[in-house]
């Protein structure tokens, strides 16, 4: 047993070191037998592949993205003067912290003279709330002493009944007494109507000063309003972009004085392709790409005017506005046309526009054979397959301009 143990592993060793030629010759002839049937040839570590999956595809068009304000007003100068300048461009602006003071003799001259009329015309009031206390006493002294007189006329005429009753008078005092009677009564009648009408006339007078006094306050308030406005002050919070006058220049009204910028709220601006302004439109769903994070976004507005082949558009953020977003700053916007479900698709590359989308390189082995495909629908990353290829399958998905459309590529290692 110890004899035969060695002598079976030399003769294995043997076996083993005569197959190896002939395994290095077969292998040989296969990759000669495919270099030969192959016209051309190409290293595998210079080609880029992709294989051929199922899945969700979204058709969307990339588009070069710029940072604006999504608020960003311009003050402006309330009346004619000089400007005083409170900040400077790039200083950051609290809500309603003033900007510019505009002086304006005009509306303070103006401002003195309402609040003069005013105080006049609460003197005439308070004048005539007194005169009006008095012809008001005054009636009610004439009402009082008519009063005592229809007494006195009342009791002469009893005395007078009393009297005739005994013939003590004759029938022509009796009558006169009568009379006296009746003239009391009516003047009596007569004053208390006239009290009224006349305090009915004096409350008319006081309202109508009243309303006179209110008014000239309501002009009042509005001047001090126009006044309050030479202190130009922040819309919102945020930073001041520009100052579009110089400090103490003269400024006439509703000239721009100072813009700001909020900060707090964004859009994105982006110019659009004119092939593909048709498919998009308000509420279209859009991708922003700040710092290699996407941010899901809403086209918000599409202009109808085309300038040099290109379409204007604004995109607002959907949910969260990223921070550290500065303005004119650029950032990669994707606009989704279409989203396409259970798909074949490849990963996009040179290949889909040197072939037209109707041809691309299957990897099988060693070689790659040209194979005729057809596309659907695109987006900037991959490539909707709807014939030639299978799930599963590899694609040369680089550049194949130099193979010239050779029927079969060999792959070298």
């Amino acid at each position: 047993m110890t004899t035969r143990g060695p002598s079976a592993r030399r003769l294995l060793l043997w076996v083993a070191l005569a197959a190896l030629p002939l395994a290095g010759a077969t292998f040989l002839f296969r990759s000669a037998r495919t270099w030969l049937a192959s016209e051309t040839s190409a290293s595998r570590t210079q080609l880029r592949s992709a294989v051929v999956v199922r899945g969700d595809l979204e058709r969307d068009v990339s588009v070069q993205g710029r940072v604006v304000a999504a608020f960003h007003p311009t003050t402006f100068s309330p009346a004619s003067g000089i400007v005083s300048l409170k900040v400077r461009a790039g200083d950051m602006a609290e809500k309603g912290q003033v900007l510019a003071v505009v002086a304006s003799p005009e509306i303070d001259s103006r401002l003195k003279q309402e609040e003069s009329t005013v105080q006049s015309l609460d003197s005439d009031l308070e004048r005539q709330r007194i005169l009006a206390r008095q012809a008001i006493l005054a009636d009610e002294q004439r009402v009082d002493l008519a009063g005592v007189e229809l007494e006195a006329a009342r009791r002469a005429m009893r005395r007078a009944e009393k009297s005739r009753a005994e013939g003590i008078i004759n029938t022509v005092e009796f009558e006169r007494a009568e009379d006296d009677l009746r003239r009391a009564d009516l003047a009596l009648t007569h004053a208390q109507g006239d009290a009224a009408l006349r305090r009915e006339t004096l409350e008319f007078e006081l309202k109508n000063r009243q309303l006179q006094v209110e008014r000239q306050r309501m002009v009042v308030a509005e001047v001090r309003r126009q006044a309050g406005e030479l202190s130009v002050r922040a819309p919102v919070a945020g930073l001041v972009s520009r100052l579009d006058v110089e400090d103490h220049d003269a400024v006439a009204p509703g000239q721009p004085l100072v813009s700001v910028v909020d900060l707090s709220a964004f859009e994105i601006e982006i110019l659009v392709p004119e092939s593909y302004a048709d498919e998009i439109g308000p509420g279209t769903p859009a991708v922003v790409v700040v710092e290699g994070t996407d941010y899901p976004a809403l086209v918000k507005t599409i202009s109808p005017e085309v300038e040099a082949s290109q379409v204007r558009g604004l995109v607002t953020f959907a949910d969260t506005t990223p921070r550290g977003l500065r303005q004119s700053q650029r950032v990669s916007t994707r606009v989704i046309l279409e989203r396409r479900h259970d798909v074949l698709k490849v990963a996009r590359g040179p290949f889909l526009e040197q072939g037209g989308g109707r041809q691309a390189y299957v990897v099988r082995g060693d070689a790659a054979e040209l194979t005729p495909i057809e596309v659907g629908a695109t987006s900037v990353a991959e490539v909707e397959i709807l014939s030639g290829l299978m799930e599963g399958d590899r694609v040369i998905i680089s550049d194949t301009t130099r193979f010239a459309n050779a029927p079969s590529l060999y792959l070298r290692p």
